[in-house]
């Protein structure tokens, strides 16, 4: 099946609301931004925002990918406002405090790469980090 903007779009929300489950567990009140938000996908009062990343190719190749620039502008992990992400591989959702993430690349010396990802106009640039050695960084939910 080919990959659309639509399906992905649909696979990503099918995650947020799989994620928030998880967070209403520990915080009732927790719940998910509508529409377009670039600084976060869930929020949870008294604590903040959480960002979703789904990255289901990251089974095939290894690599998570952490975008830190698109449009020419910082993005994703350069401009979050979120307090905590997690990413789901399409096994494990690992969950991670976005400065551990910058720490993992500038402790491991990583070089982002630049490209257009499958059905994007445009380039971006991002980290492909490899998933052993960026959930160090992180916690495994258990769910």
């Amino acid at each position: 099946m080919k990959q659309t903007f639509d399906n992905d779009l649909a696979r990503g929300e099918k995650v947020e609301n799989d994620v928030l489950k998880i967070i209403q567990k520990k915080y009732p009140k927790a719940y998910k931004i509508e529409g377009y938000c670039k600084e976060y996908d869930l929020y949870v009062p008294d604590v903040g925002g959480i960002e979703v990343k789904y990255d289901e190719m990251s089974q095939q190749t290894g690599n998570i990918v952490i975008e830190i620039e698109m449009f020419g502008k910082p993005s994703a992990l350069m401009s979050t406002k979120a307090y905590r992400w997690i990413i789901f591989d399409g096994q494990d959702y690992i969950s991670f405090d976005p400065k551990n993430i910058k720490k993992c690349i500038n402790e491991n010396n990583l070089q982002y790469a630049t490209f257009t990802g499958k059905g994007d106009k445009f380039s971006k640039k991002a980290y492909l980090i490899k998933k052993k050695l960026l959930y160090n960084y992180g916690v495994k939910i258990n769910v």
